[in-house]
């Protein structure tokens, strides 16, 4: 999927509603615009996209110093950065919309401290990782994910996802389990559960899902106002009197979106979701997914997980195998790796000590 067509006159959703809701759809009202594209892709005009230079972000908020290291991987025809820490079997970490790979912070050091080589990755798109036009459907994402895993050193690790990166994992278990050792995924069901919600009227009730499909008015939402609106979902998403975002994860999570075309890219998994569900492509991939996960899988989600429902992430159970947990987080949102890092961590190293 490459740069969108600037023709289509759909509005965006402005989203007081989410996925498993019974609520009607509310869509804002959006004008129009049609604004020229560079031979890169980027919008032209000064108005139009409020971004920031690549190396500006690098150099002030996307590599965190701390006690991880930073660099480059070279896998599935890409460049991928990763923070990692520690020594021992692999677990890879992938972050979901609208973070990068910070958002996974608090584990990384408490992870080291255990025995494991703790690493967390921008997906493509996204961070420091390439943005390239294409690329931003599940079978290209297993593919990076268990690309990155190869060029690591390693054979296989346990993948720990985070909304889209939860996608990303649950695909990457299902089409490259030699690869996969168990799944953690965080605030998304399995990818068959998420389609046939969608199927079955989801879509009409996912306000910004539905929203995101529209040519390229999304993106200018996304970056307007500094990345305003990356704050705003963050805090709509969590729960009711979270602390988080901070003002510090505010600023990083803001900026990050703002480089181009990190926001079109973040937004084309997303659209790739939706409008694979009348394709045959997207019918291929389904037929493969339903076979079951028979990998270790833990599922934690949010109780006041008002983006994606905790009743329908639990349904993910309908396509695993014997050995999967559930762990629903009381006074937790959409991010409880972020609004309970402590809970999170605890309930994480104390899953992983099978594999040890």
């Amino acid at each position: 999927m490459g740069v969108p067509d600037h023709r289509g006159r759909t509005a965006f959703a402005r989203g007081d509603t989410w996925a498993g809701r019974q609520e009607p759809v509310r869509i804002g009202e959006w004008t129009q615009a049609s604004p020229a594209c560079s031979q890169a892709g980027h919008p032209a005009g000064s108005g139009w996209f409020d971004v920031v230079s690549f190396a500006q972000l690098v150099r002030n908020d996307l590599n965190v110093p701390g006690p991880w290291n930073h660099r480059q991987i070279a896998a599935n025809g890409a460049q991928f950065h990763v923070a990692e820490v520690g020594d021992g079997p692999l677990v890879l970490f992938l972050h979901g919309f609208p973070e990068f790979w910070w958002a996974w912070r608090h584990q990384l050091p408490r992870l080291a401290d255990a025995g494991w080589r703790a690493v967390a990755m921008d997906l493509r798109g996204y961070g420091g990782s390439d943005k390239p036009p294409r690329g931003y459907d599940p079978v290209t994402f297993a593919a990076d994910i268990t690309g990155v895993i190869r060029s690591m050193g390693e054979r296989d690790a346990v993948v720990v996802g985070h909304n889209w990166g939860a996608y990303g994992a649950w695909t990457a278990a299902a089409l490259r389990p030699a690869h996969v050792r168990g799944v953690v995924a965080m605030s998304m069901p399995h990818p068959l559960v998420l389609r046939r919600h969608l199927m079955q009227g989801g879509l009409v009730r996912t306000g910004f899902l539905l929203g995101a499909q529209a040519p390229l008015v999304p993106e200018r939402r996304l970056t307007a106002g500094d990345g305003a609106l990356v704050e705003k979902l963050l805090r709509r998403w969590s729960a009711p009197g979270s602390a988080f975002p901070d003002d510090e994860a505010s600023t990083r999570y803001r900026a990050a979106m703002r480089i181009w075309p990190a926001p079109h890219c973040a937004l084309e998994y997303q659209r790739w979701a939706v409008r694979s569900l009348p394709r045959a492509n997207g019918r291929r991939l389904a037929k493969r997914l339903e076979v079951p996960v028979d990998l270790p899988v833990l599922q934690i989600h949010g109780a006041e997980d008002r983006y994606i429902t905790p009743q329908l992430a639990a349904a993910s159970r309908e396509f695993t195998g014997d050995s999967y947990d559930w762990l629903r987080l009381e006074g937790t949102g959409h991010f409880p790796h972020e609004e309970a890092p402590e809970l999170v961590t605890d309930a994480l190293l104390e899953w992983l000590r099978r594999f040890t």
